[in-house]
């Protein structure tokens, strides 16, 4: 079980944990193109996670500033913009305001729940599809954080279902990954960020 005191502090608050997941998972993509073709996805659901965003007539670059921002900009990507490295750190972000009652599904967290619905509010389309596809398999790597022992791909995938109001329906065709290769790339991402937290300390000194 993950604690919030056991967590890592959000750089920004406006999208939630689930994108910062999303961005761990970007990294460890062995490509540079996978990494950008993901990259290109994040920013998308940035947009959906925080529509606010989108009244700034330059917010496509406002997002991949923040995207940049929030990976530490250790994200090795083709940036459709010059990498503006002093980000706006000392701004505090409009906070997003959700929706009250509970959340269905707490391994999950709310702010995947409103990813998945604003994915299953979009048009039909390969970012849609790709999008879909994340989101599944961020909800494994949750759903392992939760319970390493005993993880059942049918119950997340009706899971998703329920989240989505019925909208969404993962194809047969999907399949999620072993358990073990989601666990690897946890541990990679967690040992990068290790690793990274000690240079920062060592510079400061």
């Amino acid at each position: 079980m993950e604690y919030n005191t056991q967590r890592e502090h959000l750089k920004i608050n406006d999208y939630g944990r689930s994108v910062y997941k999303m961005i761990d998972y970007a990294k460890t993509l062995p490509t540079r193109h996978e990494r950008t073709q993901m990259a290109h996805i994040i920013v998308s659901t940035m947009a959906i996670v925080n529509p606010k965003v989108k009244d700034r007539i330059d917010y496509k670059r406002v997002l991949w500033d923040h995207l940049l921002f929030m990976a530490d900009y250790e994200l090795d990507v083709d940036c459709p913009y010059p990498i503006n490295r002093q980000e706006e750190s000392g701004r505090k972000p409009n906070q997003l305001h959700y929706a009250d009652g509970n959340i269905r599904f707490r391994h999950y967290g709310r702010a995947l729940e409103n990813i998945i619905v604003a994915a299953a509010e979009m048009p039909e389309g390969e970012e849609r599809t790709l999008l879909i596809e994340q989101i599944a398999h961020t909800m494994k790597r949750q759903y392992l954080q939760w319970n390493r022992d005993s993880v059942d791909d049918d119950l997340i995938r009706e899971q998703f279902t329920k989240l989505s109001g019925g909208r969404i329906v993962l194809p047969e065709t999907f399949q999620f990954r072993d358990s073990k290769i989601y666990l690897d790339a946890m541990a990679a991402a967690a040992a990068k960020k290790e690793s990274s937290g000690k240079k920062k300390k060592k510079k400061k000194k």
